[in-house]
C-alpha cells in the first residue's frame, strides 16, 4: 500500500513538471498537473500525515514499504520546495510591477488568509454581498445571466463604484460563472468594486462570433444599469482566463466594432482597463505555439466551424493579438510559466507586440511553478496576483477619476513602465 501511495506521489511530481504535455494525454495530465500544482501543502501534508499512519500499521516492515516512504518523502520536498516557490510569489509579483507608478501596497487590503487554508470559504464570503443569476439578455428563450458581487457596504451618497466584468473560461465549448474569477472578485467587492461576472454562449451550439458577442453585450448592460449597482458607466474594466483571457482581451481591443455587436452597434463597448489571465491570443498560430490540438479538436470543428488553411482572415479577425492598436486600454496581462495548457510564449509575445503599439501601460506577471487556472482558488500562488490586479486598476481608475485626457492620464503610469 504505502509503495503504490509513493509510486503515485511520484507520478505527481513528474507529470507536473513538465509544462508542455503530449496533446492526446493532455485530458489527464493536466488536472493532475493543477492538482500537484496549486494544492501542494494540502498535499504534501495529507500525504505526510498518511505516511505516518500506514507505517504505524506496520507498513515500514516489509522493504517495499521502506521504498515508498523514501518515495514519498522524495516528493514531499520537493513539493515543499512548490510551496516555497507560491509563497514568493508576493515578491515575484511585486518586483515584477515596481517599475509601474502603482498606489501605495501598504493600503492594499489581503486576501483573507482564512481562504488559503480553506479555499471553500471563497463560496460564502461574508464581507461580500451577491445577486445571483441576473439575466442580462432576453432575446432568445435562453437568457445569458451575471452573478453581481457587490461590498457589504452602501457606497456613500453621490459616490459611484469601477465596475469589471469577469468571463470564464473553458475552451469555449465549457465552464461557468459559478466556478470561475471567484477570488479576483471577491477582493475587488471588499476593495470598492462591482464585480459582473457573466455566462456566455457556448460551443458547439454557438458558432463564433457569438461568444464575444455576449461579452460585449455584457458590457453595454452594465453600463444600460449603472444606476441600478451603483457603479461608474464611465469606468468598466474586463477579465477573465483560458478562452475567458482570450474573450477580454479581444473585447478590449476591438471597442464599439459593429460587427461584434449585432442589433446593439450604437452600445458603448468600451472598456478602460483589461487583465486577461493565460489567454490563447493568435488562432493564426504561424509560430506554432498552441498545443495540436487546438485547432482540430476546437477551434475549426466547435467554434469558427471553418478550417483555417481556407479561411484564414477569418481566424486573424478573432485574434487579439491581430487586433491592436494604439488606443489599447491599459492592461495587465497574467501568465503562469509552467502552464500546460497554454504556452507562457504566448502571452510574452502578445504582451511584446502590445508595447509596441499602445499609448497606454502594458504591465506583464509571470508566476513561476504557475500552471493553468492557477487562480480557481485562492492560495499563496492567487493572493499576491489578485492584491497586484487591484492596485493596477485602484491606480488607473484614480488617475482618471482625477481629469484629464485619456492618453496623458495613462501616461503617467506608462513612463514608469519600461521595455
Amino acid at each position: 500500500m504505502l509503495l503504490l501511495f509513493g509510486l503515485l506521489s511520484v507520478a505527481l511530481v513528474l507529470n507536473a513538471r513538465r509544462p508542455r504535455h503530449v496533446w492526446w494525454t493532455i485530458l489527464v495530465r493536466w488536472p493532475a498537473s493543477w492538482v500537484a500544482r496549486e494544492l501542494t501543502p494540502l498535499l504534501v501534508v495529507g500525504g505526510l500525515l498518511l505516511t505516518a499512519l500506514l507505517a504505524a500499521l506496520g507498513a515500514l516492515d516489509e522493504p517495499t514499504g521502506i521504498v515508498g516512504a523514501v518515495l514519498v518523502l522524495a516528493s514531499a520536498t520537493v513539493g515543499i520546495a512548490w510551496t516555497l516557490t507560491a509563497r514568493g510569489a508576493r515578491v515575484s509579483v511585486a518586483g515584477q510591477v515596481a517599475e509601474l507608478d502603482l498606489d501605495d501596497e501598504d493600503t492594499t487590503h489581503r486576501v483573507p488568509r482564512r481562504e488559503i487554508a480553506l479555499p471553500l470559504l471563497m463560496l460564502r464570503a461574508r464581507d461580500v454581498r451577491h445577486v445571483r443569476g441576473v439575466p442580462y439578455t432576453d432575446d432568445d428563450e435562453r437568457p445569458r445571466r451575471l452573478d453581481v458581487y457587490l461590498p457589504r457596504e452602501d457606497p456613500a451618497p453621490g459616490v459611484r463604484r469601477p465596475a469589471i466584468v469577469q468571463v470564464h473560461g473553458g475552451g469555449w465549448v465549457l465552464g461557468s460563472r459559478k466556478e470561475q474569477g471567484i477570488p479576483l472578485l471577491n477582493h475587488l467587492a471588499r476593495c470598492g468594486w462591482v464585480g459582473f461576472n457573466i455566462d456566455y454562449r457556448l460551443s458547439p451550439f454557438a458558432t463564433w462570433p457569438d461568444h464575444v458577442v455576449d461579452v460585449k453585450r455584457a458590457i453595454a448592460w452594465v453600463r444600460e444599469h449603472a444606476d441600478e449597482y451603483g457603479v461608474d458607466p464611465d469606468f468598466v474594466a474586463i477579465t477573465g482566463g483560458s478562452a475567458g483571457g482570450h474573450l477580454s482581451a479581444l473585447a478590449a481591443l476591438t471597442p464599439n466594432d459593429p460587427l461584434l455587436q449585432p442589433g446593439f452597434e450604437d452600445a458603448d463597448t468600451t472598456v478602460q482597463a483589461a487583465v486577461p489571465f493565460y489567454g490563447v491570443y493568435d488562432f493564426v498560430d504561424e509560430e506554432r505555439t498552441s498545443l495540436p490540438l487546438l485547432h482540430p479538436w476546437v477551434l475549426e470543428p466547435l467554434v469558427l466551424k471553418r478550417r483555417l488553411a481556407r479561411d484564414p482572415d477569418a481566424f486573424r479577425a478573432a485574434s487579439p493579438r491581430h487586433r491592436m492598436t494604439a488606443d489599447a486600454p491599459p492592461m495587465l496581462v497574467v501568465h503562469g510559466d509552467a502552464d500546460s495548457l497554454i504556452p507562457v510564449v504566448q502571452a510574452r509575445t502578445f504582451v511584446e507586440e502590445l508595447r509596441a503599439v499602445s499609448r497606454a501601460p502594458v504591465a506583464y506577471v509571470e508566476l513561476a511553478g504557475g500552471e493553468h487556472a492557477f487562480d480557481v482558488i485562492p492560495s499563496w500562488r492567487t493572493a499576491p496576483v489578485v492584491e497586484t490586479i487591484e492596485r493596477f486598476l485602484r491606480t488607473i481608475h484614480a488617475r482618471r477619476d482625477a481629469g484629464g485626457d485619456r492618453h496623458a492620464v495613462e501616461g503617467d503610469v506608462a513612463e514608469a513602465l519600461t521595455e
